[in-house]
């Protein structure tokens, strides 16, 4: 069994990473491997560190990226990169690979986060009817809000997470009215996000939206 396991980024090893030289960071690939990134590049510090207590075969790996304009920083984005530290079993010996499975493996987690947020959180009840019924709708939610952000929205909004789609788009006040086959969305003009919408069901032909 091979496994990857993300590393907290203590004061000791945040120490040890700005000590690495630059001759042994090499830039990451983009996730199909066709690609190097613009962004990112990758290290192995196995040989700084103890890994006396885990198998034989792990590594440890640091990664480091530029954060994207407007990130939060915290106390670990040290010298303008955002650092995280892996370890892995994994046989392969091309470290710009293991970091792009690792990646991947935080998007995988990033989507977990927002079924969280749409309602995987808590279960509402103690009966494992209701509760499967739960979680069909949270699926349900959740593949309309990825849809949503594939077919409707364009730049920030179509990467925001749940909450800022919510409080940005979904919690509108509007009225929605039939007539002669035809279905009609009504935005207060006065809405901040109005245009946005606007423009969003622009891309579903099937709707037709005004401001009022």
């Amino acid at each position: 069994m091979i496994f990857f396991c993300g590393r907290n980024l203590t004061a000791e090893l945040a120490a040890l990473v700005l000590q690495i030289p630059e001759t042994r960071w090499k830039t990451t690939i983009s996730a199909d491997g066709t690609q190097e990134r613009e962004v990112g590049q990758v290290a192995e510090i196995t040989d700084l560190v103890d890994l006396s207590a885990w198998g034989d075969r792990t590594r440890m790996l640091v990664r480091r990226e530029e954060p994207h304009p407007g990130a939060q920083l915290t106390f670990t984005d040290i010298d303008g990169h955002r650092y995280q530290v892996f370890i892995t079993d994994h046989p392969e010996t091309d470290i710009c690979f293991l970091e792009a499975v690792y990646r991947g493996r935080g998007r995988c987690e990033c989507a977990i986060r927002d079924l969280k947020d749409t309602g995987l959180a808590s279960f509402p009840s103690v009966s494992f009817a209701v509760n499967a019924a739960w979680l069909q709708v949270v699926l349900m939610a959740t593949d309309l809000l990825a849809w949503t952000k594939c077919r409707a929205l364009e730049g920030e909004l179509a990467k925001a997470e749940p909450k800022r789609l919510r409080y940005a788009l979904l919690h509108s006040a509007s009225i929605v009215t039939r007539s002669a086959r035809r279905t009609t969305l009504r935005l207060a003009q006065s809405w901040p996000r109005a245009d946005e919408l606007v423009a969003a069901f622009g891309r579903l032909p099937s709707w037709h939206v005004i401001l009022t």
